[in-house]
């Protein structure tokens, strides 16, 4: 659970899976779909002009909690959405009296959903005389990658090289002297290294010797570092509440940063706990500037700051150590 609810929820497992996807009536080869990684690619080779994607889901649910429950008019819903396009797509499941599953088909339109998806099941219910309460959502969301050509979760960052003095990406001129920039308003992070910064794309492309090669590996690790800050802040910047004020779990690349280094920034508290805590900090002001350098030391963990140093200074000391014989 992703949420702190102020009434009884669901602590059984939810089962979901993809038994078959398709596109245009047409059905996609059980490899584009992966229950390990829980991820759907749908970008077939030399086909992207297709208008529709169908999703046959099967959820399994914990029944005998349910039965035993406090709770009343027990739906499952899947809720199919997407953060860059704002789309939102909700279909009711359904259960036959002889069946101990939850099935149903979600239809995704190109025309509404341009990148990756994310598809949740709630378990909604009756609960002290109020209709509508979330009991239950599955674990780990499942990802509909319309770009992808392969079913995998995690998607390396992006990183681009630009000319940030003479390029044509104007916005970037005032930044000429910047190294490299993070970028975060799109689909992916995206590093963006300055082509224009004297020696950096030689550094990281071509290092060759013992100090070359651990200099490139600094700045690599300083560029990791920032894109896991500059990710970190993206992330908490842009968190959703529900109607109670509780902060939701973010979708796409933002869930995975947040899961990653909260466990530094607030050691021992659970998810739900930390999100709670940084977005009340943040918003509220109090504590935030001395959390910082918790943020920093996650980001640095992240990048393997450490470590990479360490080497670092052992490749440079070796040769004064040599010469000092």
């Amino acid at each position: 659970m992703s949420t702190v609810y102020p009434y009884p929820t669901l602590a059984g497992r939810i089962d979901v899976a993809v038994r078959q996807a398709g596109i245009d009536g047409k059905a996609l080869p059980f490899s584009l779909i992966s229950p390990r990684e829980q991820v759907v690619a749908l970008h077939l080779a030399g086909r992207d002009d297709w208008g529709e994607a169908t999703l046959e889901l099967e959820v399994g649910l914990p029944n005998d909690e349910l039965a035993d429950g406090p709770w009343a008019s027990v739906a499952c819903v899947a809720v199919l959405t997407e953060g860059a396009t704002n789309s939102r797509t909700v279909v009711r499941l359904e259960r036959r009296r002889d069946d101990t599953r939850w099935r149903g088909e979600v239809r995704l339109r190109r025309s509404m959903y341009v990148a990756r998806a994310v598809l949740q099941i709630s378990v909604v219910g009756s609960y002290d005389g109020i209709d509508g309460r979330v009991i239950g959502t599955g674990d780990v969301p499942w990802v509909i990658d319309l770009l992808a050509r392969t079913a995998v979760r995690q998607r390396d960052i992006e990183i681009v090289e630009e000319d940030f003095r003479d390029g044509p990406q104007e916005w970037l001129r005032p930044f000429k002297d910047a190294p490299w920039l993070v970028e975060t308003s799109g689909e992916l992070p995206t590093v963006l290294l300055n082509t224009s910064f004297e020696g950096l794309g030689a550094l990281l492309n071509g290092a060759r010797g013992p100090l070359e090669k651990a200099a490139a590996g600094l700045v690599a690790t300083q560029i990791a570092g920032d894109a896991w800050t500059a990710m970190f802040h993206s992330a908490v910047g842009d968190l959703e509440v529900d109607d109670d004020g509780s902060p939701q779990v973010p979708d796409g690349w933002k869930e995975p940063v947040l899961r990653a280094m909260l466990p530094d920034v607030f050691p021992g508290l659970p998810l739900a706990d930390a999100l709670a805590e940084i977005h009340s900090r943040r918003t509220e002001g109090h504590g935030w500037a001395e959390l910082q350098s918790r943020i920093q030391f996650a980001a640095s963990r992240r990048a393997q700051t450490p470590k990479n140093l360490t080497t670092a200074l052992r490749t440079v000391s070796r040769p004064q150590e040599g010469a000092t014989r």
